[in-house]
């Protein structure tokens, strides 16, 4: 299997890409196509342990830097996330994946790659830690307005992710919403409920934010716009109670002998919910697979990215989705002029 790798992407670049796709093609049996600056790669790429791995450097003339806005990102034909965009296109990698700037991916993946049939908006997903094990969020913010049958499409794609990746069979699909009532919401949720409901998902209603890590939920369907301030701020939840934690566990003498005792056990909560173990988000939806990782991935992030990518094309999941947005195809536009 060949995954091509945006060398270029995330904050750190090579620095961390590079090593990430050393260690997943050792680790998966895989090619890593590395796809950016010839220059560049090569400097890291020497400077690493490349044994038992197999390697081949793409160069790619031009890098979209994390805050380039949409006019850059069109202008750059030779960007290395169109180029390994353009390899899947051509059935020259398996995959895709890249730390890069999410917007650009996305834009880029959707216009190369086009979308499965039956699929309007492809969506972002991201798997996030919870009480009992772990829950599907999306969209996390490929698209910002979404009409009731695209929050139904959400729910079959995350339906599918989740029984051939994860091997869950019949997942609970959630409906984020401002209450858990049948009648809270808006009018794009109310509508998108009806839909849900009367789908053959397995749907146990409406999802209020605070559920996103209870477990109460395997999949959270949500427009990308509110998936997106969800997700975000979770994380600024996340960092800022380990600083807060860590600045009071280290004021005495006494509190800092608790944090030496408490250190492996806090190491394994922080492992759990780390977005390193988990690789990325999935663009479901697009024709051929492609995984975006955040933005300050380590290695082993990226590593770990490429291993969900191997997976995707393992469990055929862009080709289960497929035939899945075609069982509902028929509802599609139904009531909604």
């Amino acid at each position: 299997m060949k995954v091509a790798v945006d060398a270029m992407g995330g904050d750190f670049g090579p620095r961390v890409t590079v090593e990430g796709a050393l260690k997943a093609s050792r680790e998966y049996q895989i090619e890593a196509l590395l796809v950016g600056l010839e220059d560049l790669i090569k400097k890291e790429f020497d400077r690493l342990d490349h044994s038992k791995a197999k390697v081949t450097i793409i160069n790619a003339a031009e890098a979209i830097g994390m805050g380039e806005g949409m006019i850059s990102i069109r202008r750059k034909k030779r960007s290395s996330i169109r180029v390994g965009a353009e390899l899947v296109k051509k059935g020259e990698a398996e995959a895709f994946v890249s730390t890069g700037n999410t917007g650009a991916v996305v834009y880029i993946s959707k216009k190369i790659l086009g979308a499965l049939k039956g699929v309007e908006k492809p969506a972002l997903s991201l798997l996030v830690p919870s009480l009992t094990g772990l829950t599907l969020l999306i969209d996390v913010g490929a698209n910002v307005n979404c009409r009731p049958h695209h929050l139904e499409q959400f729910g079959v794609m995350g339906h599918i992710f989740m029984e051939s990746v994860l091997g869950l069979k019949n997942p609970r699909v959630g409906l984020m919403s401002v209450g858990e009532e049948d009648s809270k919401g808006n009018e794009l949720t109310k509508e998108a409920f009806e839909r849900l409901q009367a789908s053959s998902l397995n749907f146990i209603g409406n999802i209020e934010g605070k559920d996103i890590y209870s477990g109460k939920a395997d999949i959270i369907v949500s427009d990308g716009f509110t998936g997106n301030v969800a997700l975000k701020v979770s994380e600024g939840v996340v960092e800022t109670f380990f600083y807060m934690a860590r600045t009071e566990l280290m004021k005495n003498f006494f509190s800092k002998i608790g944090l030496f005792l408490m250190k492996r056990n806090l190491k394994k909560i922080y492992k759990k919910i780390d977005y390193a173990e988990y690789g990325g988000a999935q663009l479901l939806g697009i024709n051929g697979v492609c995984i975006i990782g955040h933005g300050r991935s380590n290695s082993n992030a990226v590593k770990n990215a490429v291993g969900l990518a191997r997976d995707f094309v393992q469990n055929k999941v862009q080709e289960k989705i497929q035939n899945g947005i075609a069982n509902i195809s028929h509802t599609v536009g139904k009531a909604e002029v």
